[in-house]
């Protein structure tokens, strides 16, 4: 397993790069949380097999794409993400 993470504005993204079980790629997972603001730190949105569990063939393919899904995540549903 694969981990990195990257701040936003106001989220951190935390991405994932797991093997899967089959040893024929890797599985890619996100979690969003709120970093400033109001109160501790928070998990906003969350997703442990982005695109249904798609295999990547690599872990850093992978990994690019739970961020750009986190960063979507925020662009798109910031209103929604506050806690």
């Amino acid at each position: 397993m694969q981990l990195d993470q990257r701040d936003e504005g106001e989220y951190r993204i935390y991405a994932g790069a797991m093997e899967s079980r089959l040893g024929d790629g890797y599985i890619a997972a996100v979690v969003v949380s709120k970093v400033r603001g109001a109160g501790p730190l928070r998990e906003a949105f969350r997703d442990d097999a982005l695109a249904c569990g798609h295999r990547w063939a690599s872990a850093k393919a992978a990994m690019s794409y739970a961020f750009g899904k986190g960063r979507e995540a925020i662009l798109s549903q910031s209103h929604r993400l506050t806690c």
